[in-house]
């Protein structure tokens, strides 16, 4: 059985292979075949989610799976069920896999530990995983540039509590990909610190042949950030004006929800620039692809 928990657990083969099934799905969005129709997986979201559980939902459907959702507040973990009860229950009412996301990483771990019966893929775990967010990102870029190596992608903004950049910076990285870092001096991390430097606002625009703007989790800071929106956007936001100082080919990214008018203006979200709902749309695709992955339909070696 196969989890997909982490980035840094993936070879250059599986990367490459994942991003090649994507393709391929993307290729033949109405599935002729839908390989896996009457198989069944569980959705389990103990954080909110629009984005990556709606979009799990569409890959899962679109490959014939049946899904079934479960509701964090009335599930019987208010009643001090374990996660781990919850899960083998599942398997034991036929369910193969669990879309998860939890505020522990932590705790994917302990489950395999556990050697639970489904197969676990992380939709998220709290600021230090996205994997599936960076497959995606990865994959955008790809459809764009054609070829990653050598390509310069700044990420921007919130790096403190960003799963998205900790999952991006090992893909990128391995596959030559240069990764810079920029955002206020309150929301910069030292551990990522030791992994990309961090360059000024301006500089990173300047540079990048991938702008990616992240957003302020306000839900996850303690006090004040900015007095108000307006002042993070004077000072980190992407606007027009800044747009003009990016390289020709750039595009823009950002993993969303976005803040508009914070960390990015509504027409750099609108330009013929971003990526942003291609991102959106490219993520049923790799999601289609792990979801083959996770029960075996990728050949890996």
């Amino acid at each position: 059985m196969r989890h997909f928990i982490h980035t840094d657990t993936l070879d250059i083969t599986t990367i490459h292979a994942l991003l090649t099934r994507a393709k391929q799905h993307e290729a033949q969005m109405v599935q002729a075949d839908q390989p896996y129709r009457n198989r069944f997986t569980a959705n389990l979201f103990f954080e909110p989610s629009t984005r990556t559980r709606c979009s799990f939902e569409v890959a899962q459907k679109r490959l014939g799976m049946e899904v079934i959702h479960l509701d964090t507040d009335t599930s019987s973990a208010v009643k001090g069920e374990s996660l781990y009860d919850t899960i083998q229950t599942l398997s034991a009412l036929g369910v193969e896999i669990v879309v998860m996301r939890h505020t522990h990483l932590s705790v994917y771990e302990a489950l395999m530990k556990q050697n639970v019966n489904c197969a676990l893929i992380n939709a998220g775990a709290g600021k230090q995983a996205h994997p599936t967010q960076a497959l995606l990102d990865l994959y955008t870029i790809q459809n764009h540039f054609g070829e990653l190596d050598g390509l310069v992608v700044a990420m921007i903004g919130d790096i403190t509590h960003s799963r998205v950049v900790r999952s991006n910076l090992d893909l990128m990285q391995r596959l030559g990909i240069q990764v810079i870092l920029s955002g206020p001096e309150n929301m910069r991390d030292p551990e990522l610190e030791r992994r990309a430097p961090y360059v000024s606002f301006s500089e990173a625009i300047q540079k990048a042949d991938v702008v990616m703007m992240l957003r302020v989790q306000l839900e996850r800071h303690q006090g004040e950030i900015f007095s108000d929106a307006s002042k993070y956007c004077e000072h980190y936001g992407l606007t027009q004006a800044r747009m003009e100082n990016m390289k020709a080919n750039a595009i823009i990214l950002h993993p969303a929800p976005m803040n508009r008018g914070v960390e990015i203006e509504d027409a750099c979200v609108e330009h013929e620039r971003s990526r942003i709902f291609a991102q959106m749309r490219n993520g049923v695709y790799v999601r289609m692809a792990v979801l083959d992955y996770v029960l075996g339909g990728i050949k890996t070696c």
